[in-house]
């Protein structure tokens, strides 16, 4: 019997309109479906041969889950003549038969998913976006460890009764502390020492990483729009610019927001609409950033001198702060929508809106 892989590859070659590829570090399983969605084509390909396979291969699109190395090998694809398009994790989930998972089903799940109506795709990054995304995802990284320090080192200090306030910038009392006491072991004190060494690196690192993306910030035209933005710094508004590829991919603010998990939940049944909790989908960094804007905003509601600003006040009067918080950071990100959209920058409400 002829294997599945090699039955009628030639043939099928040349009819085939869509392309499922799920991919690996390895193994690479590709599906083709003409426009009926009728399988011609199950291949497995090493990624040596991945190339010289679509290279041979009539035009079509090819569709891959958006995963590690998909952006990659989205242009990959693409520079052998092909239309790329990449698609969200939890878009082909549903097509998944239940109770069977391996690469061949995974990528005919792809290519079901590709062509259902409501499937959204995810926008291709170039190197250049990537390369910036790098120096934030590397520094999420270090400021990670550099909280784990911090605690570790504190944990360590109360063990033997010594503390200090809440705050990276009391550390150094702290380290005063271990230095002039008389009675702390001698490994305690060099454990510390060597916490507090390993500490001055990374906030040295952090610093150089931040040094390059308020470079980024500096020159990028977008960014600088962001900017003008209450509550908004050049690290957010850097790691806006390298996440959104196309901001034309979203119709409208709230599908921005919504992309963001800043929208509630819906629990809706009989006609009735409850909401719930935000539901934290979508780019977690990005969303963590525009609340701890909006966080710092917060305090000086007061002081924003615009309709948003009187809008947060009243809002205060009626919610809690974290309730507030999130609902600034949702207005955040459709300030942020409609700036992008219509390249301006941000004026107060009563002002003249200009364009850089």
């Amino acid at each position: 019997m002829m294997r599945s892989e090699d039955h009628s590859e030639e043939t099928a070659r040349m009819k085939v309109t869509i392309i499922g590829l799920d991919i690996a570090k390895s193994v690479f399983q590709a599906h083709g479906t003409d426009a009926s969605g009728k399988c011609l084509l199950k291949k497995k390909l090493g990624r040596s041969e991945v190339v010289s396979f679509f290279e041979k291969l009539e035009r079509c699109l090819v569709v891959l889950e958006a995963c590690g190395t998909s952006h990659h090998w989205a242009r990959v694809i693409r520079d052998t003549g092909h239309e790329v398009k990449l698609i969200p994790p939890e878009m082909v989930k549903p097509f998944v038969k239940r109770g069977k998972k391996n690469d061949a089903v995974d990528a005919a799940a792809i290519c079901l998913a590709a062509i259902h109506p409501d499937t959204r795709f995810v926008p291709i990054k170039n190197r250049e976006q990537q390369s910036l995304l790098s120096l934030h995802s590397t520094r999420t990284l270090l400021v990670k460890q550099q909280t784990m320090l911090v605690n570790a080192l504190r944990a360590l200090a109360a063990e033997f009764g010594l503390i200090v306030p809440l705050g990276n910038s009391r550390l150094p009392e702290l380290l005063a502390k271990i230095e002039t006491s008389s009675n702390l072991p001698d490994a305690l004190k060099q454990t510390t020492m060597l916490l507090f060494e390993q500490y001055g690196r990374l906030s040295e690192s952090i610093e150089n990483l931040e040094g390059g993306i308020r470079t980024h910030a500096k020159q990028d035209e977008d960014a600088r729009r962001l900017l003008t933005i209450p509550g908004i710094g050049p690290v957010t508004a850097s790691l806006i610019v390298a996440s959104v590829t196309d901001i034309g991919a979203f119709d409208t603010a709230r599908h921005f927001a919504a992309w963001l998990g800043l929208v509630p939940r819906q629990h809706s049944s009989g006609g009735k609409t409850r909401l719930g909790r935000i539901t934290k989908t979508g780019n977690r960094e990005i969303r963590k950033m525009l609340v701890l804007g909006a966080t710092s905003m917060l305090y000086r509601a007061q002081k924003w001198d615009s309709a948003a600003g009187v809008w947060l006040c009243k809002l205060l009067e009626r919610r809690p702060g974290r309730l507030a918080t999130v609902a600034l950071a949702n207005k955040l990100a459709r300030i942020i929508w409609a700036l992008l959209s219509r390249k301006e920058i941000y004026r107060p409400t009563g002002r003249s809106v200009a364009t850089v």
